[in-house]
């Protein structure tokens, strides 16, 4: 699996702040975060409520867009991209995993799973064989033609795991994956991941307030008030 390009981190915010206005008051929810984010590694932004683990995410995915500094991705800075440009970096470079899976009611578990795909042009047969392969991965054997409303909250989750992987993206944003299911099926989805991480060198980058996904990152990065306030490796 291709995780980035061959020089330089896939990552990097630099001086980065973001500041949103809600009525009167002006909300800073970034204060100048510098942070980098090299191929494999396997990443927890963790933090209070409003510290800005989710705004983080949401700029590194080119979702939002910072009010100061500059936020790459494999070299391309987002702010200097055009419209077109950065809906195909998206698309092609970034997997997304949501804490509210955002599945399409009406598709099959599968066809939620090659939309990545099919938005690149891949033929049906090549598409539908790597998705196959890819739900036996993630545990969904024998379930690709079930809807979400057919499937538990775990196994939604999955399928929206093997969405984010299927085109090979350099990074993985999973903001809040564990939010919505049970203890049991958490570390379910966190050896997945982990699987995922250790065998295929797929980059993952969390937010979280789970004690669990903190326990099994490799990096944790604590924010507070919109700063790193502690970054901690574990590599070893």
């Amino acid at each position: 699996m291709s995780t980035a390009t061959a020089s330089g981190p896939i990552v990097a915010l630099k001086n980065v702040t973001k500041t949103y206005q809600q009525g009167a008051i002006e909300v800073h929810a970034l204060r100048g975060l510098d942070l980098v984010i090299e191929p494999g590694e396997f990443t927890a932004i963790s933090g209070p409520s409003g510290s800005g683990k989710s705004t983080a995410l949401n700029l590194i995915g080119g979702l939002d867009t910072p009010t100061g500094g500059s936020v790459q991705v494999e070299g391309h800075d987002l702010g200097a991209l055009g419209r077109k440009a950065l809906s195909d970096l998206r698309r092609d470079r970034i997997g997304f995993v949501f804490q509210a899976y955002n599945l399409v009611p009406v598709l099959t578990a599968a066809e939620n799973a090659e939309m990545v795909l099919a938005l690149q042009g891949v033929d049906d047969k090549t598409r539908r064989a790597k998705v196959t392969a890819l739900l036996d991965q993630v545990g969904l054997q024998g379930l690709a033609d079930r809807r979400p409303d057919e499937l538990s909250g775990g196994q939604q989750q999955r399928v929206a795991i093997a969405r984010a992987i299927a085109a090979q993206p350099a990074i993985v944003l999973a903001d809040e994956p564990t939010a919505n299911v049970d203890s049991a099926t958490a570390e379910m989805l966190l050896d997945l991941m982990e699987r995922l991480n250790q065998d295929l060198g797929v980059t993952f980058l969390f937010s979280t307030h789970d004690p669990r996904v903190m326990a099994r990152a490799k990096r944790l990065i604590n924010l507070v008030d919109g700063k790193v306030d502690s970054d901690e490796r574990r590599d070893g």
